[in-house]
């Protein structure tokens, strides 16, 4: 368990645009194209432009790179360039980047980025056809070879497990599919906009790999989302409320892979997001109690019953009563699994419609929101507040 104590990150960098491209499943551009549309969606949004732009942050996993973005966009000098890598994990601490660099002084304002034709192009889900040489890779072979080849595979292992241990059914994970496609029927960008789903449905959707059905499994999407970041007393002068940073944290856990972390001392849950819950409430001073939104990662359904356990919403395998219960608001623009798979960015863009007061599914009052990203993977999350 860590030892650090609370950061003083919190509280000096805001999120104050957004913008994104439309959602889809074959958007008839290239990835750099989708980047350029989110990343001017976002400056408009904020009421910046690209001139003001010193800073930009993105994923390892994207196919265009800071500079050609910056270029294709109209953004000027960078003084700051950075990437994060582990897939969906990187979500959250593009923006903690970001934050650090205005904090510091580094930048003033910074682009944070995601772009693929994740469906059309090269599908994730299809998974591992061929790698270079790596560690990552070599890690990869002690499971590659008994089958276990695509994302889903590599959960199916620990959800069986997690469902083993508390005496559960496979229903426990249509708790979380039924809420986010509730969300995603009345939200408008949403790949499912109109199609809630019933817990009968989801048990009668198509195995894909033993626990996991169909609809425990995010989507496949084309599109772009980008975040512009900039100090708070500067984001008090655009024309949107800021979202403030409160804190932001990254997580590795003890005996981490990536997605294939079986020889942990048990299965049941996500230390890597343990890792980073803690430093979250430690730094932002807050607890379960205070969230009014919690946006969690949800590329598969049981680790968002994993995540609101690291985070101490409820006792290890209880999540899934409380998901049913509705004592958290989660996912309200419909998550991965029911709005669009955007590797977290588009969950980062739902957290601040909720502290504007702008979602589709908008909880009022909203004050304070949890953000997660990828899990399985090293990761990263936000805790988000209102200004004031």
């Amino acid at each position: 368990m860590s030892v650090r104590g609370a950061d003083s990150l919190g509280g000096r960098a805001a999120v104050v645009g957004i913008g994104a491209t439309e959602f889809s499943k074959d958007s008839g551009r290239s990835e750099l194209t989708l980047a350029v549309e989110a990343v001017r969606a976002a400056l408009d949004d904020a009421g910046l432009s690209p001139a003001d732009v010193d800073g930009m942050v993105t994923f390892t996993m994207d196919t265009s790179p800071e500079i050609t973005v910056a270029q294709a966009a109209g953004i000027g000098e960078l003084s700051f360039f950075s990437r994060i890598h582990y897939g969906g994990g990187a979500a959250c601490a593009t923006v903690q980047q970001a934050a650090l660099a205005v904090a510091a002084g580094v930048a003033e304002v910074v682009v944070c980025y995601r772009a693929f034709n994740e469906r059309s192009g090269r599908r994730f889900g299809s998974g591992v056809q061929q790698r270079e040489p790596s560690a990552e890779g070599a890690a990869l072979g002690w499971s590659l070879p008994f089958g276990l080849l695509t994302p889903a595979s590599w959960v199916a292992m620990t959800a069986q497990r997690y469902l083993h241990t508390y005496g559960l059914t496979p229903e426990a994970f249509g708790q979380v599919a039924v809420v986010d496609r509730r969300h995603a029927a009345r939200n408008p960008a949403a790949y499912f906009h109109g199609k809630p789903i019933t817990l009968a449905d989801h048990a009668a959707s198509r195995w894909i790999v033993e626990p996991l059905r169909l609809l425990d499994c995010c989507q496949e999407t084309d599109g772009g989302q980008a975040l512009v970041v900039t100090s708070v007393e500067r984001a008090r002068d655009l024309p949107h409320p800021p979202a403030v940073v409160v804190a932001a944290a990254q997580g590795a856990g003890r005996a981490q892979e990536q997605m294939t972390s079986y020889y942990r001392d048990e299965l049941t849950g996500l230390p890597e997001m343990g890792v980073v819950a803690r430093q979250l409430w430690r730094s932002s001073g807050l607890g379960p109690g205070d969230i009014d939104v919690g946006i969690l990662y949800d590329h598969f359904t049981p680790y968002v019953l994993m995540q609101l356990e690291e985070f101490g919403f409820c006792k290890p395998g209880e999540a899934a009563d409380f998901v049913a219960a509705d004592t958290l608001p989660l996912n309200t623009h419909g998550g991965q699994l029911g709005e669009a798979y955007l590797h977290g960015m588009n969950g980062i863009a739902e957290a601040v419609r909720q502290l504007r007061g702008t979602s589709v599914n908008q909880i009022p009052g909203a004050a304070t929101t949890l953000v997660t990203a990828g899990t399985g993977v090293p990761t990263s999350g936000l805790v988000l507040g209102a200004d004031g």
